[in-house]
């Protein structure tokens, strides 16, 4: 138990007990003395910690994905080349951001923990079936939300559920790829089948309520990836699961005075998963080097400052607007606040010991209410649809107005409040693939229409003809992927 103890203390940052080096000796390098590895209870769980703190170095990443190629934010004049070339949708296969290894390196950590924890419980006495259980759920969880963003970002990936045997996890995917289909259906089945083995809330601490996978985690994130599939009873389905389970942990939405504790100090009430770090523990997010005033890489976009400036005519955003959500440093000048700030004033900067420990927010209930209120909305249950939206925006102090009955309606409308709520959360371009790929593409034009809205005039037309084709939306193979595994075939769309 000390060691189990150490171990999460090291993850996420409750001492300094761990050096960053003690933390590494903890995890095996990968396919190596495995015979002499897999020994105890506490190997396990050192390997499930490694695929946490794998999974916390994507937050860069999972923002960029998730924004880049939105609506909300712009490129500053130090932005990176390859990170520009994304947001104006000329990619190319041999950027950077199109090698999905990063992803493979938690799965492959979340494989080997499914294989070897059976085979050690039988050999460890102290490693009861139940332990084993849980923290193999949390293994298939974060294998799923893994395989959830690349289908997202790729479409079609090698669906790999077996450790690979080399010291390189890349070089050892040699597989083709299975559909996106196939992937989605087999993550749902896995995650179905493990739900009910995943803690509510065994975890001593809140860090790991909010940092580790739960039964919540479990619902949000099949919710989510139903929504991503259109099946609207089980988006429903699995919220209504969540709230049964509200008494049990505490999941509540933030009322307007509290709204910043998402940010700061994080872990808050309304949170289901999130990624933790700590400076102090050398656990450190990218997020405060990409938004600061003086590295001057991602900015708010044009319309983000309509939705939240004090001087916009049209924002009525008291609680999520400028000092929370943004930041104005000069004329025309806007940062994104939510990972600088201390506090919603726009004023107070996190201290240099903690400037980059801002957690990174994968699921949280205001998140998951909206989910639900599109799929009532899609299945004309509108007064549902509107009550899910309110309980929301009350707690935002923002009115909500009538609004017809009809899905475009209400899918307009949600998506507004996605945008404002989940501003710079690396949840926007997502939910625009989402509308633009609804009932066969029928709101396409809608989709391209948001996204080139604040192109500069010269480049709408360039961009609109990139975007016509819905292939690509998602990211080319890595060039370097198609050398090495002769069994990969290249997005059609990036053919040249």
């Amino acid at each position: 138990m000390k060691i189990k103890v150490r171990i999460l203390i090291t993850v996420f940052g409750m001492s300094l007990l761990l050096s960053c080096q003690e933390w590494m000796d903890l995890i095996p390098p990968q396919g190596l003395i495995r015979q002499e590895y897999w020994k105890s209870k506490e190997d396990v769980e050192a390997v499930m910690m490694g695929a946490y703190d794998t999974f916390a170095k994507l937050d860069r990443l999972l923002f960029l994905y998730g924004e880049l190629r939105g609506d909300m934010v712009i490129g500053d004049y130090q932005l990176g080349n390859s990170e520009r070339q994304m947001s104006e949708s000329t990619i190319y296969p041999e950027n950077y951001l199109c090698n999905w290894g990063p992803f493979y390196e938690v799965i492959n950590y979340c494989n080997e923990v499914i294989k070897n924890a059976p085979e050690v419980q039988e050999i460890d006495d102290t490693f009861s079936e139940f332990q084993m259980q849980e923290i193999m759920a949390e293994a298939v969880f974060l294998r799923s939300l893994s395989y959830f963003y690349l289908v997202r970002i790729w479409k079609d990936v090698p669906l790999v559920t077996e450790p690979v045997e080399s010291d390189d996890v890349v070089d050892s995917l040699y597989r083709k790829q299975n559909t996106d289909v196939e992937v989605i259906d087999y993550i749902l089945e896995d995650l179905e089948n493990n739900r009910n083995l995943a803690t509510i809330d065994g975890y001593q601490t809140l860090e790991e309520v909010k940092g580790r996978a739960t039964r919540q985690s479990f619902d949000a994130l099949m919710a989510d990836i139903n929504l991503w599939i259109f099946d609207y009873d089980e988006v429903i389905r699995h919220v209504e699961n969540l709230e049964a389970d509200f008494g049990k942990n505490n999941i509540e939405l933030l009322y307007p005075g509290f709204f910043f504790e998402l940010y700061y100090p994080g872990n808050s009430f309304e949170s289901i998963f999130e990624i933790q770090f700590n400076k102090e523990n050398s656990q450190q997010n990218s997020l405060y080097g990409l938004t600061r005033h003086d590295d001057h890489n991602i900015d708010p976009s044009e319309k983000a400052i309509e939705i939240f400036s004090f001087e916009s005519e049209t924002s009525a955003e008291k609680v999520r607007g400028e000092d929370t959500s943004i930041k104005k440093e000069g004329e025309d000048n806007y940062i994104i606040w939510k990972y600088v700030g201390r506090a919603p004033d726009g004023e107070t900067e996190r201290a240099n010991t903690e400037s980059t420990s801002a957690n990174f927010i994968i699921y949280r209930l205001a998140d998951v209410f909206l989910m639900k209120a599109e799929a009532l909305a899609q299945k004309e249950m509108y007064n549902d649809a509107f009550l899910y939206m309110k309980n929301v925006m009350d707690m935002r102090d923002v009115s909500i107005p009538p609004l017809a009955e009809t899905r475009a309606a209400y899918e307009d409308a949600i998506m507004d409040q996605r945008a404002k709520e989940l501003a710079f959360e690396g949840k926007r371009w997502f939910d625009l693939m989402r509308m633009g790929r609804r009932n066969n593409f029928a709101r396409k034009s809608k989709f391209i229409d948001i996204v080139i809205e604040d192109v500069p005039s010269a480049q709408k037309r360039i961009l609109k003809t990139k975007l016509i084709n819905p292939l690509g939306w998602y990211l080319p193979v890595y060039e370097y992927e198609l050398e090495r595994n002769k069994e990969l075939e290249q997005n059609p769309y990036y053919n040249f």
